[in-house]
Parts: C-alpha cells; structure tokens; sequence
C-alpha cells in the first residue's frame, strides 16, 4: 500500500462509506482536506454560508434520506458555529459525523489563532468525540465514528484533526466489520420481556401506543410493522413531535399529536389508559406535563434502544431495550402465536370518540384575514398527493404545522424537536432537497426564526434547489407573544419585530421568485403559483397578527388542564386550572 496523506485519507475513508454529500465551509485549519475535495468527483461538496446551518442541513439530509449526515468546518469559530446544530442533532436522535479542523498539534494549548478546545466543547452535546493525533488512526477513526452516529440511539460525532495531521503520510486500508469493544448497542430484546409485553396488551381495557421519533430512526419496516400491531390489536396510536409521520394520519386509529400542543382526544387517552405502550420515545417533559400527574391509571411499557431513558422520567412498568423495529415484530409474532382475538375495546373507543368530538383544532375565522391553522389547510390539501417532504422552523407555525399538516408516511417531518433550534427549517429543507433531487420540499416558517439562518437562500441559488419557503407573516415572534399574553398580562417584551424586510424583494435579490399572500381571497392562487414555478419559491403570507396555538397546556400542568380554543369548552375548566395560566 502506498502512503497517502491525512487528507486523502479523510476522502478515500468516506468513499469507503459510501457519502455522497458534504455540508461545510472551508477555513485556513481544514485546507488540506479542501483540496482533496478538489481533486476528487465522487463526493459533492455543499458550501454554505455559516457553519450552523451546514449541520442542520446535513440533519435534514439524514433524516429525509436515512443515511448519515456530514459536516466539514474549520477549527475556532467554524466549530463553535456547529456547536448548536450538533446539540440538536443529539437530543433528535440524528446521525451525523463532522469533521472539524485543528491547528497544528504543536501550537494545541498555546491560543493559536482560531484555536477553541473541541473536543472539551462538544464532549457533552456529542455521542462521543476524537482528537486525532496520528494519520495512521485517522481511516480506523472514520469508520468507528460512522458506526458510533448510525448505530444504537443515533447522533453526532466529531472528529477534530489538527492541520499537521491532515498534511502527514500513513497507509490506509479499508477496515472490516467495527466491533467496538464497549459500544454494543442491545438490538433484540429479552424474549421473555416481549412475550409479557403481548399479555399485557391482550389484557388491557383502554390501552394506547404512545410513539416516538424511535420509530422513524428503526427505518421504514419499523413503521409498517408498528401500523401491523395497531391493527392486530385495534388501540388508538398518539405520537411525539419527532413520531408524525410513523403512522398514518388518515387512520381512524390516528388520535393526533399528544403534549404540550397535542389533541384533546390523545392527551386524555393518555391520562385515562390503563396500559401506555411507549415505543420510541423518551416521556420528555412536553409530554408529560406534570409528572405527578401524568397516565395515573396507567401501567406502561417502554420499549427503547436507549438504556440511559428507562425510568429517567417517569417509572415504568416493563422497560424493554431493543431496537423498536425487532421488538415490534416480536410483538406481532407471538401475539398472532397465542392467537390473541382482536381485543374489544369498543367502550375505550367511545370515550376517545367523545373527546374527539370536542374537535379541538377547530378556529375561528370571521374576516379577510387569513387564519394561520387555515394556511396550513390550504398548503396541505394543495399538495397531499405530491407527499411533500416538509420542514419547519420553530415556533407558533412549526406547532400550527405539527397539528394541521397529516402526514401518511416516515422521513417527511423534518423539525428541531428536542433543542428547539430556530433557523432550522431552510438549510434542512436545502438537505433533504439534495438527499431527494425530485421531491417537493417546503419549509414552513415564522417570520422571525427564518432569518435565522436567511443567508441560505443564496445556497439553494447556487445549487439550484427548488426549495419553496412558506413564511407565516404575523409580525411577531409568535410563541413568545402568546407566553406573553397567557402567562404576563399581555406585556409584549420585546417580541414585536418592528423591522421586517420585505420578504418578496429579498428573494428575488437572492433570485428566488417571491410571492405575497393578503387576504383569505388570495391563498388558493398564491399557494397554485409557488408549485406551479419549477424554481426556489418564497411565500410571504400575512396571517393574523394576535392568533394564539391551542390546544395548549401550561407549563407545569396536567394533561387534562388544557386550554382549548373553543369558548365553551374552556369555560368548563376548574377554577385551579385557570389558575395555572
């Protein structure tokens, strides 16, 4: 074998793991690997234009297409600018690898120019990081740091190569299967633990399978299998933020999205069960609410990857670690072995048919004016049949979209769940349209979080990505606002943007076409144009200024202490849980 350089190294390792894309921007520290790129045309290198929105577009590679997400930065400010997309990448569950440069190894500890301390910044926002020291290490590095983001739990590693070693000679060669010798993630569960998971279920009088973004990471058989179980056993399916898209929201099953922002009837189902089956999921404190209050009639089973989420939060009954694909169909195939009947849960099914009749996503509309749920209706019967591929960034509008926007199948709901991160939506939109070329992909955005990250609009430009961004204009950072008026007497501290650019104009500047939307009159037309133009697409549609996102529960409230939109139905809430807003 001959010797190659680090950075030769570095792209022939990546080869080897089949990467198609890169996210990154190029800095003085990562040169070397820059002009590896150059030399090579496998691998399509993606510029940017800022570091952060480079690792969430390679998460919205990886979660639109499956396959790991990578990031290249430069050492100093390119890594800390990762820093935030990183820490989301780890509380979503994303696999990611970035590859961040170092100075050389000499100067490390001697306040080089654009030296930070990596490997110390991203210890606790990584599943595991790696300063190399040694060309010779760095292809064994590659693969290990690949099977570490992909396999178990998924999320991001960081590899921190200082310039020296990206310059420096070793042999590589292709390493075999990793078999790490302490990561080994429990995949099949104790046979045992499912097959009393199945008499459980076969047991219950109001069960319900609460779901997670553990579904969708377990890969598309985990989602056919989960819409098996619900079938066999006939119990209504909530999910997370992260699940949508598992199951199909055009089930008579589908009981909508559970928590903070959830449904009336899945955030009751949940509080009345008797037997919670969570499966790929964390029981997050947006779920919960009040933890001495959640599911109390509830026994529940936790089925997870992660071993670090039993009992975290909330205490179960039966934890099962397994990847929930595997455990899922267990489940299936001892329950059609015993030949468990479809159990009757018609008198479970007639309480959640009276919750739902509550029909708490209902809103008023009584103008003009365009109500932001509307919007959402109108975009979503515009392009259900194109099975649009939909990111968001955060806020009022990513909650209107969660509730509004019926999802039928996996790696079509790309959004910052767990850290919340605006300017999210655009550079993961510009992802997932590399990861699927011919894809219809729309970012459903506020105002306020898309110029988060608003430079990107020159990266689909570049790239001539016919991303379409469908802005929810109403002026103020929405969610704060509604805090505001819930929760501080109406005092709008600092959440009004006095200052907003005229959203048409700037993409046209970018080159993008640019659409207003006014009125209720103009949605179907102005919605038609943006799918009609076969380029970029920015929408900037005015909705209601003052419009709030229910159903809702307080922070630090119950399930069953959810503030709703309709009048009547609020007006039935005690005296205490009024007093919780």
């Amino acid at each position: 074998m001959t010797e190659k350089s680090g950075a030769d190294i570095l792209i022939e390792a990546f080869n080897d793991l089949g990467v198609e894309v890169i996210f990154g921007y190029p800095g003085g520290a990562v040169l070397p690997i820059y002009d590896a790129i150059f030399q090579q045309t496998k691998i399509r290198h993606i510029l940017v234009r800022h570091e952060q929105a480079a690792t969430h577009a390679a998460e919205g590679y990886a979660r639109a297409t499956g396959k790991p997400g990578v990031v290249l930065v430069t050492s100093g400010p390119g890594a800390t600018n990762a820093v935030t997309g990183i820490t989301d990448a780890l509380m979503d569950s994303i696999p990611m690898v970035v590859i961040t440069g170092q100075v050389p190894s000499h100067l490390i500890g001697s306040d080089a120019f654009q030296e930070a301390d990596t490997v110390g910044i991203t210890r606790h926002c990584t599943k595991h990081n790696y300063l190399v020291k040694d060309p010779a290490h760095l292809g064994s590095i590659v693969h290990e740091a690949f099977h570490i983001a992909t396999s178990g739990r998924p999320g991001p590693v960081v590899i921190d190569i200082p310039k020296d070693v990206q310059i420096a000679t070793a042999r590589y060669s292709k390493p075999g299967p990793i078999q790490h010798k302490t990561y080994r993630p429990q995949v099949k569960a104790d046979k045992a633990l499912i097959e009393s998971a199945v008499e459980m279920l076969a047991a219950a009088e109001r069960p319900v399978f609460y779901t997670g973004g553990g579904v969708i990471n377990s890969g598309p058989q985990a989602s056919q299998l989960l819409r098996e179980l619900a079938r066999i056993t006939g119990a209504p399916v909530t999910s997370t933020l992260m699940g949508l898209g598992a199951f199909p929201a055009s089930s008579d099953q589908w009981l909508g999205m559970l928590g903070m922002h959830g449904t009336y009837e899945a955030n009751y189902a949940m509080n009345q069960a008797d037997l919670i089956v969570a499966i790929g999921a964390r029981f997050d404190d947006r779920v919960t609410g009040r933890l001495d209050a959640f599911a109390p009639h509830a026994r529940k089973i936790h089925i997870d990857i992660d071993r670090s989420s039993m009992n975290k939060t909330v205490r179960v009954d039966l934890p099962i670690v397994a990847d929930v694909g595997h455990a899922l169909e267990d489940m299936i195939r001892i329950w059609k072995a015993r030949q468990h009947p479809r159990p009757d849960l018609s008198e479970w099914w007639s309480r959640i048919e009276g919750w739902r009749a509550v029909k708490c996503l209902d809103f008023p509309e009584d103008s003009n004016e365009i109500m932001p749920q509307r919007a959402i209706r109108a975009l979503w019967e515009a392009t259900r049949d194109q099975a649009p591929i939909i990111t968001t960034e955060v806020g009022q509008h990513q909650m209107w979209a969660a509730q509004h926007f019926h999802f039928e199948s996996p790696n079509k709901w790309l959004t910052s769940g767990g850290l919340g991160t605006m300017g999210y939506g655009l550079p993961a939109a510009i992802g997932a349209q590399l990861g699927h070329p011919d894809a219809l992909v729309i970012d459903i955005a506020g105002e306020a979080s898309i110029q988060m990250n608003i430079q990107e609009l020159a990266t689909a430009t570049q790239y001539r990505l016919p991303v379409k961004i469908f802005i929810l204009n109403n002026e103020y950072m929405g969610m704060v606002r509604q805090w505001q008026e819930l929760t501080y007497s109406s005092r709008y501290s600092e959440s009004y943007s006095d200052a907003l650019p005229d959203f048409v104009k700037l993409g046209e500047a970018y080159g993008w076409k640019g659409i207003r939307i006014e009125g209720k009159d103009q949605l179907d037309d102005g919605i038609a144009a943006m799918l009609a133009h076969d380029g970029p697409v920015i929408v900037d549609c005015r909705v209601a200024k003052l419009a709030n996102c229910f159903p809702m529960i307080p922070s630090g409230a119950a399930h069953t202490d959810m503030l709703l939109q309709s009048a009547e139905v609020s007006g039935e809430m005690d005296d205490e849980a009024k007093a919780l807003v």
